[in-house]
C-alpha cells in the first residue's frame, strides 16, 4: 500500500483551516475551470453540491498517486438555492431572504482516489437566524465579509450575530463537514487494504 496523499480542490482558506484543525496533512490545488453556473436546475439541493464538489474534484483530479477531495456548499431556503452572490446587491437580497428563516447549508464532498475509487456525498446542517434589520444588513454588506460565501453570509465571521442557533455541524456551515471527510478517507483507504 502506498503512502496516503490528499489533495484539497479548493483555494477557501477556511477549508485548508478545517482539515488542518483536524490533523490531515494535505496539498493544494485549486481547480483550473470555474464551476459551472447552470446545467443543475431540477436537481435537489444536495444533488447540486454533491455535482458541484464532484466538477471541482474532477477537474484537479483523478490521480493515481492521492486522493482529490472537492467541496461545494450551498443554502437552500424553501425551493430557493443559494450559492455565492455575484454583487452586493446580490448579497443583501440573500441575506434578506435568510432572515428570520431555518435554512439548511448542505456541502457537497467528492473525494477521488487511485484506481478509480471515489465517494460522494452531502452533509446537511440547519441554520436558523433572527429577524435582521435593514440596517444591519447594509452593514453586514458594506464589510465586505458575503464575498465567496455562500448563502450571503460567513458563520464563522460577524454574521455569527445573526444566528439564533445551528442544528448539525457547525463546521458544514463554516464550509466542509469534515466527520464526513474522514469517514470517506477511512472508507477508501479500507478498499485499498
Amino acid at each position: 500500500m502506498q503512502a496516503f496523499r490528499l489533495i484539497l480542490a479548493s483555494s477557501s482558506p477556511r477549508r485548508r483551516e478545517l482539515l488542518a484543525q483536524a490533523g490531515l496533512e494535505f496539498e493544494v490545488a485549486a481547480p483550473p475551470l470555474a464551476e459551472p453556473a447552470t446545467g443543475l436546475e431540477g436537481l435537489s439541493p444536495a444533488a447540486q453540491a454533491e455535482a458541484l464538489a464532484y466538477f471541482k474534484a474532477r477537474a484537479v483530479g483523478p490521480r493515481e498517486d492521492a486522493y482529490v477531495l472537492g467541496a461545494d456548499t450551498i443554502v437552500a431556503a424553501g425551493q430557493a438555492v443559494l450559492g455565492k452572490p455575484a454583487d452586493a446587491a446580490e448579497a443583501r437580497a440573500m441575506l434578506s431572504a435568510l432572515a428570520g428563516t431555518r435554512h439548511a447549508v448542505i456541502t457537497g464532498v467528492a473525494l477521488l482516489g487511485p484506481g478509480g475509487r471515489r465517494r460522494i456525498a452531502s452533509a446537511t446542517t440547519f441554520v436558523v437566524m433572527r429577524a435582521i434589520t435593514s440596517r444591519d444588513v447594509d452593514a453586514y454588506v458594506a464589510s465586505g465579509e458575503w464575498e465567496g460565501k455562500a448563502g450571503g453570509y460567513a458563520i464563522q465571521e460577524t454574521a455569527d450575530r445573526f444566528v439564533e442557533r445551528v442544528e448539525g455541524s457547525f463546521a458544514n456551515v463554516v464550509g466542509l463537514p469534515v466527520d464526513l471527510v474522514v469517514r470517506m478517507i477511512e472508507e477508501l483507504r479500507g478498499e485499498e487494504r
